[in-house]
């Protein structure tokens, strides 16, 4: 039995679908009443409805598990303590949950931005509920770090950059546009997810689960640009200037135009080797420019 922790969202839902595919007995935990488990509808799964962030919800939920995917967790938020709330002290419930109930494997599906942990509430977040499982013993943990995860209408971070793109007829760029980024098709971080469970090879392990070829932001805004067919003018704004901005627009908006934490994933690398992934996971990602066309196809010209 495989226990999937916010397996109703658009990654854990594909994940929930492939493990079912590979015979696995699957139980979703998801809050209650959230109008995504649709994204389930017909797929043969038990469904445990409680939230992360309490842990008398939590009892039971665990029964006859020995092994846990963990994807519950917070992206985006104007209030930072929602980081803390549900991904660290969400992942401290379900560890501790784990433990009680004889769980095995605990597999936690945290992100890219802990190699910069001093960027955001968020990176924090993921990296302080990295290093609690970690410590426990009783447990084989896993560790994945997936990097910018797009498909077609999804991935929230990718979607909220697409959209911008589109949306202002003059793009101002933040700083230079020299950090190197790795998207991650979906559908390969969902194989290599699902090749973790009972794959001893995987325990104790960290995989970055990054794409298939790396770019600069510039070289990737550029490719968006031309993939929606828009020509568009590209302002560079200095860096300094652009964390004044957010300052100022956090602490007057309730959904600032531009914050801190943005800038820090825009200049922040993201292109952590996968080599262990590749090699452990048989993890084969395509490149960006390939996943961009299946997800919008663009006949050639």
């Amino acid at each position: 039995m495989i226990l999937v922790t916010g397996g109703a969202g658009v990654v854990g839902s594909r994940l929930v679908r492939r493990l079912c595919d590979k015979g696995y007995q699957v139980r979703v935990l998801t809050l209650p009443n959230d109008p995504a488990i649709a994204n389930l509808e017909g797929l043969p799964c038990e469904i445990f409805e409680a939230d992360v962030t309490d842990s008398i919800s939590l009892a039971g939920v665990c029964a006859g598990v020995d092994t846990v995917f963990h994807l519950a967790a917070i992206i985006i938020t104007n209030n930072d303590e929602n980081y803390w709330r549900i991904n660290y002290q969400g992942t401290k419930n379900m560890v501790e949950t784990a433990l009680e109930s004889g769980v095995k494997h605990f597999i936690l599906v945290s992100s890219a931005a802990v190699h910069d942990p001093s960027s955001s509430e968020y990176a924090r977040s993921k990296k302080d509920a990295e290093e609690l499982l970690l410590q426990q013993k009783g447990l084989q943990p896993t560790i994945t770090r997936p990097s910018l995860v797009y498909e077609k209408g999804g991935g929230q971070e990718f979607m909220l950059f697409w959209e911008s793109l589109k949306k202002w007829p003059v793009i101002p760029f933040i700083g230079k546009g020299g950090g190197m980024k790795n998207p991650v098709y979906a559908e390969d971080l969902i194989t290599a997810l699902a090749a973790i469970p009972y794959n001893r090879n995987s325990f104790g392990k960290i995989y970055n689960l990054t794409g298939g070829g790396a770019l600069t932001m510039l070289e990737l805004t550029r490719l968006l640009l031309r993939h929606q067919g828009r020509r568009k003018v590209i302002v560079h704004l200095p860096l300094s200037l652009c964390y004044l901005l957010a300052l100022i627009f956090e602490k007057i908006m309730k959904k600032p135009l531009l914050t801190r934490y943005g800038i820090s994933r825009i200049e922040a690398d993201a292109n952590e080797d996968n080599s262990e992934a590749r090699r452990d996971l048989g993890y084969v990602p395509i490149t960006f420019e390939e996943g961009l066309q299946r997800c919008y196809p663009v006949s050639p010209e």
